[in-house]
């Protein structure tokens, strides 16, 4: 039993320096203050309307890139797995690649589609349709962000699917399920942990981005993140930027103890 203790040590020095440590620096620049000791003035100054307004705006743009992941990964999921083996691999492996590129080049391939004398617009043209200038804009971001995220949504939602053995699935037809009530009643509840967690590993990062906002939006788009890196770098303002940064954890805090306890229960039951 001590051996096994000792093994932990590892995973508690790696908590301790890089997430206790950097929440207690963290609470220290948000409340605390030389000349008034303890204070929530910069807590009162971070919930102004403009930067609620940059909170609000974060988590609407956070919230649709969040449901469009989930509307392409779960029929892309669904399609992975009733392909043979060799070709699962295959399509996992096209859609893994993109992240094995420069982050920044990624996001900048988008700038340059997606902008007034872009591939987009010239295809349009081509094709004799109207343009449309998307850069610049929440839509573009939007994009950014699903192109970005899509893989964290996807492979949860696939390991997921593919936990769910192919005799429940079958016992159900035998039993007279057609394949809306297979869907509805065995595969969508026995895939909600894959579910839960691709909602939280795309909305929380979604949330706190700033490089895609600040590439694809132009600026005209501020996210609380572009707000939080102009308060610590252009500003060097870090009491209001950790006091922001302590608001935006108190919003995503919650939405990491989504629980998957009933799909599980459901799970064990019928296995």
């Amino acid at each position: 039993m001590k051996k096994r203790v000792w093994l932990t040590g590892p995973y508690v020095f790696w908590i301790v320096i890089f997430t206790i440590l950097p929440v207690i620096v963290l609470l220290w620049y948000a409340l605390y203050d030389s000349k008034q000791g303890i204070t929530f003035e910069h807590l009162r100054e971070a919930v102004k309307p403009v930067h609620l307004k940059a909170f609000w705006n974060s988590i609407l743009i956070s919230f649709e890139c969040t449901v469009i992941c989930l509307l392409l990964a779960y029929p892309l999921a669904l399609c992975i797995r009733a392909l043979k083996l060799g070709k699962r691999s295959t399509m996992i492996m096209i859609v893994i690649a993109p992240m094995w590129m420069n982050y920044v080049l990624r996001i900048m391939s988008w700038q340059l589609i997606l902008s007034k004398n872009g591939l987009l617009n010239s295809l349009l043209t081509i094709l004799h349709l109207p343009n449309h200038d998307l850069g610049n804009s929440s839509a573009a971001i939007v994009i950014g962000m699903i192109y970005d995220y899509l893989p964290f949504m996807l492979l949860p939602v696939y390991n997921s699917i593919m936990s769910v053995g192919d005799d429940v699935i079958e016992a159900a037809r035998d039993l007279g399920a057609n394949k809306l009530t297979v869907f509805a009643k065995i595969l969508l509840p026995l895939t909600i942990p894959g579910i839960s967690s691709g909602i939280v590993m795309v909305f929380v990062p979604a949330l706190t981005t700033f490089a895609i906002s600040d590439m694809l939006g132009g600026g005209k788009v501020m996210l609380i993140g572009n707000i939080i890196e102009q308060e610590f770098i252009s500003s060097m303002n870090w009491k209001l930027g950790a006091a922001l940064s302590l608001v935006l954890m108190i919003v995503v805090i919650p939405g990491l103890f989504i629980s998957p306890t009933k799909a599980e229960e459901q799970n064990t039951i019928i296995n």
